[in-house]
């Protein structure tokens, strides 16, 4: 509920003051703002017998379950305030689409995060380590 709120909030934000992302990698993101809820969503959606990766390419199906799936509420969001065709706008999100299962997604989401969020410098120097995160040197 409470990441729910805040990803409403800088949506909010994002719109009405047209907020530029920082270090964005443009189409070939993920999205320009946020990856914690693909990551999150596409483990929500792990085994789902209706939604299918693919079926994020269904405006219907995407605003059915958008309330219920931090995935879908983001394929929402970008629908919202992006123009033209989605394998234009949204290239890698498309392709992601045409894998077979979620858990497919995930594990890719995974990698991404990790590759994309925790081993760069420039993001990680401002994580706070303590007990529950410790940070073990190499």
């Amino acid at each position: 509920v409470v990441f729910r709120r805040y990803l409403e909030l800088m949506r909010k934000l994002q719109r009405t003051y047209m907020l530029e992302p920082a270090g964005s990698h443009g189409v070939w993101g993920l999205d320009d703002y946020q990856f914690l809820p693909f990551l999150w969503g596409s483990a929500q959606l792990i085994g789902h017998q209706e939604v299918q990766p693919a079926s994020v390419l269904d405006k219907q199906v995407v605003d059915t379950f958008a309330p219920d799936y931090l995935y879908l509420e983001c394929i929402q969001f970008i629908n919202q305030v992006k123009t033209g065709p989605f394998f234009e706008h949204s290239p890698m999100l498309y392709d992601i689409s045409n894998l077979p299962h979620w858990a497919k997604v995930n594990s890719g989401m995974l990698k991404m995060y990790t590759a994309e969020v925790l081993h760069k410098y420039p993001v990680m120097q401002h994580m706070l380590f303590g007990s529950l995160l410790p940070f073990r040197g190499t």
